[in-house]
């Protein structure tokens, strides 16, 4: 591992907590691709199965945010476990109900159940910024977790198709909420390295997304949404009409693949300049990959395509989540990382939904279409609100937010590992690292 990622497990307990997030995320890219890999192999209709995952990623964007404010407000262990259990409890339902054939409403309502599942990739970045907010750590932080994001998206679906395909339909999601169960345990188990909440943050300031460049981020994201949702469902499609619907885990990996090598190098550069020009730059680089897709015809050039794109995802992400600490308050930092994964959930939602109904009328080939649309879309919206972004407002609450935590810690500001910061000491690190005197 190069030196940068090495010397951020210095840091007590991040081996774990970061360890525990792989497991737990897991299921991100299991659970959605398994539904239709299992709908679609016991009725064979990919309307439905779109359907499915649509009505899961709407759940979960729907109920992320509000689980992920409790956590800002309780704490992380006593919201994680019972959201879990409740989803567990819909995917124990939903397993028998598509195997026994019991009817479609009931498959739903599992699949919105199912949606009470946590923002664990938000969860374990709040962690990161807990101990090296401030300092340039950080981006390396969350581009290590982008790259851990992408591992998931590399192995999940070799693991959900792969197995539903050869052992039986159900094997996929059932994998799934096993790694679910596994990774929240685990990663509540661990309270060192928790943030500590905010109580008060839920009397006041309403929801984080009220800050106008979250919105940009969050209805951008949205149509990025509908670019992975499509591409999913779509390409398990195409590998069918090829006659070899099990390689569909193995070419999604590829898009996985260039995303996570492209997020490790990004991880090892320091940039200068306005973060929203990257961040735009990586945009239009995504919608501009999903051109190709119109042309392939085969799975060897889907297979190069799909690695192609994949090359500006993981860039994207991480400047995203820097332009959140940005527009976001501290005391809301969780609640804001989930917003955008809700973003990203409702296109998920509406591109597979729209995707399975192309597919199912005009065949696979035609459903690539909907991907380079929703980039188009995501492009649209990027440049209409660009100008919000340029206007972060966390500095000003983040500081006011900080001088109350040090009046209450009688002039002590420490982090969950009980460091002592520099700015405790009456200096600050600087955007370049460098301490420097604050106010």
């Amino acid at each position: 591992m190069p030196s940068p990622y090495r010397a951020l497990f210095a840091a007590p307990g991040s081996a774990a907590f970061s360890a525990a997030g792989l497991v737990g995320r897991m299921p991100l890219s299991m659970m959605g691709i398994g539904i239709v890999t299992m709908i679609s192999q016991l009725t064979g209709r990919y309307g439905l199965a779109g359907a499915l995952s649509a009505t899961l990623a709407l759940s979960a964007a729907l109920l992320g945010p509000q689980i992920s404010r409790l956590v800002d407000q309780y704490g992380q262990r006593r919201v994680l476990r019972p959201a879990t259990l409740v989803a567990l409890a819909a995917a124990a339902v939903l397993l028998p109900a598509a195997h026994h054939g019991w009817p479609d409403w009931v498959l739903f309502v599992c699949a919105a159940g199912i949606g009470a599942v946590p923002s664990l990739g938000a969860m374990i970045r709040a962690r990161w910024a807990a101990i090296y907010r401030d300092t340039p750590r950080l981006h390396t932080a969350y581009s290590f977790e982008s790259v851990v994001d992408e591992l998931c998206f590399i192995f999940g679906p070799i693991l959900s198709i792969g197995l539903s395909t050869r052992w039986f339909p159900e094997a996929g999601p059932l994998l799934a909420a096993c790694f679910l169960a596994a990774g929240v345990l685990w990663l509540t188990s661990q309270r060192a390295t928790e943030p500590p909440p905010h109580p008060r943050a839920g009397r006041g300031g309403g929801s984080a997304l009220r800050a106008p460049g979250l919105q940009v981020l969050v209805g951008t994201f949205a149509a990025t949404g509908a670019i992975f949702g499509a591409v999913d469902v779509v390409t398990v499609a195409f590998a069918d009409e090829q006659g070899h619907k099990g390689a569909a885990s193995l070419v999604l990996a590829l898009y996985a693949t260039g995303s996570c090598l492209a997020g490790l190098l990004f991880g090892l550069v320091r940039f200068a300049g306005a973060p929203e020009r990257r961040w735009f730059l990586g945009i239009c680089a995504m919608a501009v990959s999903m051109i190709p897709f119109l042309l392939v015809g085969n799975l060897p050039s889907l297979a190069v395509a799909l690695f192609l794109a994949g090359l500006s995802v993981a860039p994207t992400m991480i400047t995203t989540m820097g332009l959140i600490e940005q527009h976001v308050p501290r005391a809301k930092l969780t609640e804001g990382m989930t917003w955008v994964s809700t973003g990203l959930a409702v296109g998920v939602a509406l591109g597979s939904s729209v995707s399975g109904w192309v597919i199912d009328a005009s065949g696979a080939r035609a459903g690539y279409g909907v991907p380079v649309v929703s980039g188009a879309v995501a492009v649209a919206v990027g440049l209409l609100g660009y100008r919000r972004l340029s206007r972060p407002v966390t500095r000003r609450e983040g500081l006011h937010e900080h001088h109350s935590e040090r009046e209450q810690r009688h002039g002590e500001r420490r982090t969950g590992l009980g460091e002592v910061r520099p700015e405790a000491a009456g200096y600050g690190e600087d955007r370049d690292g460098e301490n420097r005197p604050v106010a």
